[in-house]
């Protein structure tokens, strides 16, 4: 039983980590990945800050 108690701490300590650094990025963008592509984060029609595709575009991380 203390094994899942265990468990479950680390687990939140996991997940209050990633909200906290979610919390604290700039302007609320996800720098790195293609999910900053997304219309709902990406309103500027930036280029990706991983691959360089522009939105619309297929990943260019995808075929390396």
């Amino acid at each position: 039983m203390v094994q899942y108690f265990m468990v479950l701490g680390v687990l939140l300590l996991c997940v209050a980590g990633i909200a906290v650094r979610v919390l604290l990025v700039k302007d609320g963008t996800m720098r790195g990945t293609c999910a900053s592509q997304t219309p709902l984060l990406n309103k500027d029609g930036q280029a990706c800050g991983l691959c360089g595709k522009m939105p619309g575009e297929a990943c260019g991380e995808e075929s390396k």
